[in-house]
Formats: C-alpha cells, sequence, structure tokens
C-alpha cells in the first residue's frame, strides 16, 4: 500500500523559481500537482461520456475550482467519504446531473429559461391536446395544469422517481460490499468497508446523476420512457427539445408540439384515472430488479484488490456490468410482467393519440413512426441506466400491444377498450400480445351487475351511515322482542 494514504498526495514543494515554476510544473504535468491534486484515474465525471472533465471526475464536483485551493477541495471530498445515507448519494446526483445539464448536449444545444411565449405556447397545445382526446378514450382529462419545463428544471422534477427505480438496486451491491469480506475480517475491515459503501454511494450519484443530465437533454415531456416521472396531474412539455426533435423531420413546428402535447396528456389521462397503474409499473421494476444479482465473483476480485489509491476501480466494475439477472422462472415472469405493463401503457397511448391526430394532422403518420423508432432505440442516457441497474426501460413490444388496443377498438368500442383498465387482472398478457385476436374476440366477462351495484354506491355518499340505521334498527326490535318472550 502506498506511503500517502487514500492516494491524497501531498502537494508540491514551492519551486525555487517562483511563478514561473509553478508554470513548469504544471505544464510538465510531474507528480500529483494541481493537474490532478488527488491522484484519481480516468473515473468518469461530468465528462463520462466524453466531456470535459473525464481527466479529473473531481471537476463535475468542484466545478471551476482553483485546484491550489486544497483545503475546499479536501472538505467536499471529506463529505463525500462521510456519506452515511441511502445507497445512492442523491445530493450528489442531483448536482452531477445539473451541472451535466449546464453544459449542453452533444449538439451544441445550451439549456436557458423558459419565455412566457414559449409557457403559452405549451398550455394552448396541451388544452386542445385534451379536446382532442375528449373523442379518442373514454378517460377524461388528467391534466390540471400544463408547464413548459426547461432541462434544469426537468431534473429537480423527477429525481424522486429516479430514486424509487434505482435504489433497489444499489441496496444490493451496498449489502454485497460487505458481504464478499470473510466474517472474521468484516470487524477489522470496518472502517474500510464504510468507506467503499460511501465510496460506492458517491460512485452511483455521480453514475445516475450523469445519466439524468444526459436524458434531460433527450426527453420532450414527463412521460417518455412509460412511467410518471414528474408530479402527479402535471402535463410538461421541454420547448428546446420539442424544437431540437422536429427539427430535421420538415414538420411544422406547432404540429410537432401538439402531437407530443397529444402523447403527454394522453400518459396524463391513463395515470391519473387509473389508479392502481403507477404502483403497478414501479412495482414491476422493483420486483425485476429484486431478482437482479451481483456478480460477487467480480465483486471480490475488486474489494481483494481494492487500493484506496486507486477508488476507480468500483467505478470501473460499476461501468462494466455487475448486474446479472438471475436465470429463475421467478425472474422471468418479473420480466415478462414489466414488458408486458410498459407495452400496455405505451401501446394505449400509441392508439389513442393515432386515433386524435389522423383526422386533423396531416404529419401525424410520420411523427408516430419517428417516435417508435426513437423508443425501440433509446439512447445513451437509457443505455447506462440497463448499465447501472439491469434493465432496459423500453417496450419491446410497443407495436404489438398497439394493434391489440386498436383491434379492441373496432371490436368493443372506446368504452369497452378502456374498461379495461378498471383492474390489473383484466388487462391483456403477454400471450395475448402473440395472438391478439384471441383476446380481441374471447368472450367478455358481465360487470354489468357489479358496475350497477358500485354505481348506485358511489351515488349515495351516506350509504354506510344508513346500513348502520338500518343494522340498529333491527337490533332494537331484537332487544323488544327479547323483552316481550321475557314478560
Amino acid at each position: 500500500m502506498s506511503d500517502t494514504p487514500f492516494g491524497f498526495g501531498l502537494p508540491p514543494e514551492e519551486p525555487e523559481d517562483g511563478d514561473e515554476g509553478k508554470k513548469k510544473d504544471q505544464q510538465s504535468g510531474g507528480g500529483q500537482g494541481p493537474a490532478n491534486p488527488f491522484g484519481f484515474g480516468g473515473m468518469p465525471g461530468a465528462g463520462g461520456f466524453g466531456g470535459p472533465g473525464a481527466d479529473n471526475p473531481l471537476a463535475a464536483m468542484f466545478g471551476s475550482l482553483n485546484p491550489t485551493d486544497l483545503g475546499a477541495a479536501f472538505q467536499q471530498l471529506g463529505q463525500m467519504l462521510s456519506y452515511e445515507g441511502g445507497p445512492v448519494n442523491w445530493d450528489m446526483a442531483k448536482q452531477i446531473a445539473r451541472q451535466t445539464v449546464a453544459q449542453g448536449t452533444a449538439d451544441g444545444s445550451k439549456d436557458a429559461s423558459v419565455g412566457p411565449s414559449e409557457r403559452k405556447a405549451v398550455e394552448e397545445a396541451v388544452r386542445l391536446a385534451d379536446l382532442w382526446l375528449d373523442d379518442a378514450t373514454s378517460l377524461p382529462s388528467g391534466s390540471a395544469s400544463a408547464v413548459a419545463w426547461s432541462r434544469a428544471e426537468w431534473v429537480e422534477a423527477t429525481l424522486p422517481a429516479w430514486r424509487e427505480l434505482v435504489d433497489p438496486v444499489a441496496e444490493r451491491v451496498g449489502a454485497a460490499m460487505g458481504d464478499v469480506l470473510p466474517e472474521e475480517m468484516q470487524a477489522m475491515a470496518g472502517p474500510l468497508i464504510g468507506m467503499m459503501r460511501s465510496m460506492g454511494g458517491a460512485m452511483f450519484g455521480t453514475q445516475i446523476g450523469q445519466a439524468v443530465g444526459v436524458l434531460a437533454g433527450e426527453v420532450v415531456g414527463s412521460t417518455d420512457i412509460g412511467l410518471p416521472l414528474g408530479p402527479a396531474r402535471k402535463a410538461a412539455l421541454l420547448p428546446a427539445n420539442v424544437e431540437a426533435f422536429g427539427k430535421d423531420l420538415g414538420v411544422p413546428q406547432d404540429e410537432v408540439r401538439l402531437y407530443l402535447a397529444l402523447r403527454e396528456a394522453a400518459h396524463q389521462r391513463l395515470f391519473a384515472h387509473v389508479p392502481w397503474l403507477r404502483s403497478h409499473l414501479f412495482g414491476a421494476v422493483d420486483g425485476y430488479a429484486r431478482g437482479i444479482k451481483v456478480d460477487t465473483a467480480k465483486l471480490e476480485d475488486v474489494v481483494g484488490q481494492f487500493d484506496p489509491q486507486n477508488p476507480e476501480q468500483l467505478q470501473d466494475a460499476l461501468q462494466q456490468g455487475m448486474f446479472q439477472p438471475e436465470d429463475t422462472p421467478e425472474q422471468k415472469a418479473a420480466l415478462a410482467r414489466l414488458e408486458t405493463a410498459l407495452a400496455l401503457v405505451e401501446g394505449w397511448v400509441d392508439a389513442v393519440v393515432h386515433a386524435a391526430a389522423k383526422p386533423r394532422l396531416s404529419s401525424a403518420d410520420a411523427l408516430r413512426e419517428t417516435l417508435r423508432r426513437r423508443r425501440a432505440t433509446g439512447g445513451p442516457a437509457e443505455q447506462t441506466f440497463a448499465t447501472l441497474i439491469g434493465l432496459e426501460l423500453r417496450p419491446r413490444r410497443l407495436r404489438d400491444a398497439s394493434r391489440l388496443w386498436a383491434s379492441l377498438t373496432d371490436a368493443r368500442g372506446v368504452d369497452g377498450r378502456d374498461a379495461l383498465w378498471h383492474h390489473p387482472d383484466m388487462l391483456p398478457t403477454a400471450t395475448d400480445l402473440d395472438d391478439p385476436d384471441g383476446f380481441v374476440h374471447r368472450e367478455q366477462m358481465d360487470f354489468s351487475e357489479l358496475d350497477k351495484m358500485l354505481g348506485e354506491a358511489a351515488g349515495k355518499p351516506n350509504l354506510k351511515k344508513d346500513v348502520q340505521k338500518d343494522v340498529q334498527k333491527d337490533a332494537e326490535k331484537d332487544d323488544k322482542a327479547e323483552g316481550d318472550d321475557t314478560e
């Protein structure tokens, strides 16, 4: 092990020739001087995707920090190592995501505050989209408000949802870091394990923040990946990304905005009026994530060869795919549930939006196909999440699900199609996506009497009190009858 603990080299001695000597030393890159005061190697930071900061990952945390200001640098690094929160350092994730957004996208597009005219355009697009959707679905509007977000605002609004998605897997990694050491060594290595877990939380936070920041430059709304990432009943569009999406399509910008508003508003209707859907989707993600096993052999190698001077080893292990789905019937079933749920949501939105847009927008077909391909291929940020949590949040069977929902509309009408969202057990399964005609023409269960009873109960708010009064009257009659018998 090195004489310089934890890889923190001593600052270089003051050169005899003053400022000139400093310049020469910086240019030569000798020692562990200001060019890289912490001795960390190529751990991805803010430049994890090739941007600035790749040589010095702490640039993501310290921004434009003067490298000679070691006091402030050590203070922030100490905060990172003393982190004792959950499995992911979400404060760091938020900071990295905001800084990634500030750097701009690969094509040079920078984030900017949303102006009044852009906000008005989004509000009008969502309002018109809701009117069009009234003819295409029986679910009423689910948007209490329409907002226009900058990329930074999207990061702030969606981090709570990412936390729900990522924490289950990160938890398993944190536990595995302690389990790979022999039991008799764990007590002796307590401080080291604590530091590794803190570093693991920081590494996860860095990677998640990087991915969320990159994704903020790609998404056009709050429901792009089929999950409700933003606040409930708030339809959101990102004007800068909407403009970039339609840039080379040859479609008027107003039509692009309106079509994307239709998709956002359709998602909002579904999540607002199918109360069990959000927990069902996030539960499916969690169920699949908990069936992912950590490659303990790889982790043991990392821990066995762990050198405090080289903490980026943990980062490399995360990047190389430490997570593998268990090859069990339960895990395969969990994956099937998740893929089917995502496909059904995206397929329903695709079918409903197409029904609303086709008669009104000449570009409906072109925009539909563009979005289908976009969802099928994914971007670099989605690939990063696949590496980190072992999960690709893409509906593999979008086209199958869309065809099934369209066939259901033809066979049962809009009301009959949307009635399937009343309960998760009524929805099509993965097998039904293989045989959509069989599902569409299957004999339907008669829920009319149950619906009638529920409707009557819903229309009678004092039903419980009335029942209690009836029970009390019956009890009084029984008491009186008992009294008469006694006499």
